[in-house]
């Protein structure tokens, strides 16, 4: 166990009793002569983000909620505001707007000169809602469910940069229902064996699956315990909210023969997983369970004043039990445990039903809205949800797709139309890819809806993105971008996506597949030819500006998605050549195919956060000893790739969680494709039909391989401009 989590675990006994009330944001990041105080959260974070210059600044806590107030003099820049989170949203302004560096979640440009600009004149921004929430229910898998306090104490700091203040933690959770229904007749084994490993646990607190791959240890919920207590205390050193798991019914097998009479609602099956029963919430047996819930929750990761639960999520049955009845007494017992505590409920597919909303105290409820960007249909939703508080939200990614894009025109020409009409209950925004820690200029963007008024030019906010991005203007830098701006950032929900089309690489060999994942476009959402100049255009970029991680981020995206895009236009050639028995041309171009993915093997190696062998290496991290650690790297691995069951691949998991990783690319995604291609080439030649493979059989054998040590790179080789530059000559001469 690394040094840093067993000295944290060791000082939980000592926190499981305390109540976790929000530390109080009193007191100044400065001294009466201006000095920075060592101790302030605000300065700790900016010592955290620029160690080079936070003696340069100075923190003030006073002001007006959600307000932020920027000055300079006595040598050092000056940020008001009222909580430690507000006061870093200035700092992200002012690093921005006066000193042109940029800190994100995916790279960043900290070029600064030894002394900090000053700014004109004093600057003041207020945030136009309450409620900034970040992270969706699935990120504890598909970002990575094995990350360490480092990872979490920078991802805290750059969510508190980019003004949010409600932040979903699902860590620790699994260890909160393993101590609660051992008071209802459970033993430690029963819980274990129930409990999913990490990267599939959040479709557990969906209440959509369970005891998936393998059962978890004592030591690994005991640190997953002391992982999450120590996030809530951050944010809420920051003046942020956890956003913490609610009780809405999901109990373990047979808790009606242990708990006698209670009634239960078995709630079918989940694309190939049994989910969870349903306790009835109307009963005294669901009173019990949710007020240990609770209390023990507080124990644990202290009281919070929001908490998420999604009531019949995903086609969950109600059975005889009426919804309006449920919904009133899942509140209730909220409220009962917390009161004036928020119900946060997800908008998506048909949730919440007003069957729900019009139950509750309205004012105690906040949808999380998953769709603003998606559907057209969606125009109104005050009356889809009956003037219940809501936020407006974008879902750009799936699955942890590395697919480059968001539908920017859509938020800039409705999040303030929304806002600001007669009647509106929008409250805020709701950021929430299934994965965090990709599209940077996407999450800047979103990010600063909830912070400005008025109209949003998109053509002068990539332009400023530019400059800020790499530390100064450059015309093949703004070129590249607005290039960016009309293609992969340019598409609409017109066509009912939110999100870009994956790649063909990483799909299941067939001459036919239009996309990877089951659920993802099927054709490109923008001309793939109109988008390649912009590699062209970030290789241009002038010398003294390619040093940043943000750059190299950037080249390694856009080199990367064209590389990806030209599989969509591969693929049907191979199929003609097929069609026609031309094997000259059939073998022409699988090897062009398969050298293309050599090439972005080649390149995603570049960089260390787009290894599958660093992922992998996370996992096995946490395991006590062998076994556990091939276990861990199992369910790892699996999401990745069959997800889960051979039942729930086949009914289309597979390669939901496709992405375009070193590691994985040339190993699994080109062990398929070159197995494909031989078979269909062996038919041809023998004049017959391809026989089937059985691609779950090859990919689970593989998984199971590689979820062993030393079978993955877990550190990055080359150069990413060198590679991203035989990329475009590749491409150049292979149109």
């Amino acid at each position: 166990m690394p040094l840093a989590r067993r000295t944290f675990l060791t000082a939980l006994t000592s926190l499981a009793g305390t109540t976790g009330a929000a530390v109080a944001c009193s007191g100044s990041g400065s001294t009466a002569d201006g000095a920075p105080t060592p101790d302030s959260p605000a300065i700790k974070a900016a010592r955290r983000l620029l160690p080079g210059h936070w003696k340069q600044l100075a923190f003030t806590t006073s002001g007006p909620a959600d307000t932020f107030r920027i000055s300079a003099g006595h040598g050092r820049i000056t940020i008001t505001g009222p909580t430690p989170a507000v006061q870093l949203t200035g700092l992200r302004h002012y690093l921005k707007h006066s000193a042109h560096a940029n800190i994100t979640w995916a790279g960043s440009q900290l070029n600064l000169p030894d002394r900090l600009p000053g700014v004109d004149k004093p600057v003041t921004r207020s945030a136009n809602a309450p409620h900034r929430f970040v992270l969706n229910d699935t990120n504890d898998g598909y970002t990575g469910a094995y990350h360490d306090w480092s990872y979490w104490e920078r991802e805290i700091d750059v969510l508190a940069l980019h003004g949010y203040n409600e932040v979903l933690v699902y860590v620790g959770a699994d260890a909160l229902y393993h101590r609660v229904f051992q008071e209802f007749g459970y033993s430690d084994k029963e819980m274990r064996e129930w409990i999913p490993a990490p990267a599939h646990q959040p479709w557990w607190l969906l209440q959509n699956m369970s005891a998936f791959p393998h059962p978890v240890s004592r030591q690994l919920l005991a640190e997953r315990a002391a992982l999450g207590r120590r996030i809530t205390d951050r944010l809420r050193e920051l003046g942020m909210t956890p956003v913490l798991p609610g009780y809405f019914g999901t109990v373990p097998p047979g808790f009606a023969a242990k708990n006698p009479g209670a009634k239960t609602v078995p709630q079918g099956d989940w694309v190939g997983f049994t989910r969870p029963d349903w306790l009835d919430p109307r009963t005294e047996h669901f009173n019990r369970v949710a007020a240990t819930f609770y209390r023990v929750q507080d124990e644990l990761f202290g009281a919070s004043t929001m908490y998420k639960m999604d009531l019949l999520h995903e086609g969950g049955k109600p059975g005889d039990v009426p919804v309006p009845a449920a919904a009133k007494a899942v509140e209730r017992a909220l409220q009962t445990a917390h009161p004036g505590a928020i119900w946060v409920i997800l908008g998506w597919q048909s949730n919440p039903p007003k069957a729900i909303v019009d139950a509750v105290d309205k004012s105690m409820m906040l949808v999380v809205d998953g769709l603003s960007d998606r559907f057209t249909k969606v125009t109104d939703r005050e009356s889809d949800w009956n003037d219940t508080p809501y936020t407006f939200g974008s879902i750009w990614n799936f699955g942890g797709h590395t697919t480059l894009g968001a539908n920017t025109p859509d938020w800039a020409a409705l999040h303030e139309k929304w806002r600001t009409k007669e009647g509106s209950t929008m409250r805020g925004i709701s950021l929430m890819p299934e994965a965090a820690d990709n599209n940077p200029a996407a999450f800047e963007l979103f990010s600063e809806l909830a912070w400005r008024t008025g109209d949003l030019d998109l053509t002068t906010w990539f332009s400023d993105w530019s400059v800020s991005r790499y530390g100064a203007a450059d015309p093949h830098a703004a070129a590249a971008w607005d290039i960016l701006r009309r293609t992969a950032y340019g598409t609409t929900r017109a066509d009912e996506w939110s999100e870009g089309a994956d790649g063909l690489f990483g799909a299941r060999p067939a001459l036919s597949a239009k996309s990877a994942a089951a659920w993802s476009p099927k054709a490109m959402r923008y001309a793939p030819a109109d988008f390649e100049p912009a590699l062209a255009e970030l290789l241009a970029v002038r010398r003294d500006l390619r040093g940043s991680s943000a750059y190299r981020r950037d080249l390694l995206d856009v080199a990367r998605q064209a590389l990806s895009n030209r599989s969509r236009v591969l693929l049907p050639r191979i199929k003609q050549a097929y069609d026609d028995r031309d094997t000259t041309r059939f073998d022409r171009l699988t090897r062009t195919w398969l050298g293309l993915m050599d090439l972005l093997d080649k390149l995603m190696a570049t960089d260390s956060r787009h290894l599958l062998g660093r992922w992998v290496a996370d996992a096995r991290a946490w395991g006590a000893d062998a076994a556990e650690r091939n276990h861990l790297a199992y369910d790892q691995l699996s999401l990745l790739t069959v997800w889960g069951t051979r039942a729930g691949a086949d009914a289309g998991l597979r390669d939901y969680a496709n992405r375009e990783w070193a590691g994985l690319v040339g190993g699994l995604y080109r062990l398929r494709w070159e197995t494909y291609f031989k078979e269909l080439r062996s038919a041809l030649t023998e004049d017959r039909p391809p026989k089937a493979i059985d691609w779950f059989a090859i990919e689970d054998a593989w998984i199971r391989d590689h979820r062993k040590p030393g079978r993955l790179a877990t550190r990055p080789t080359g150069s990413t401009y060198k590679v991203a530059v035989q990329v475009r000559e590749r491409l150049t001469g292979t149109r």
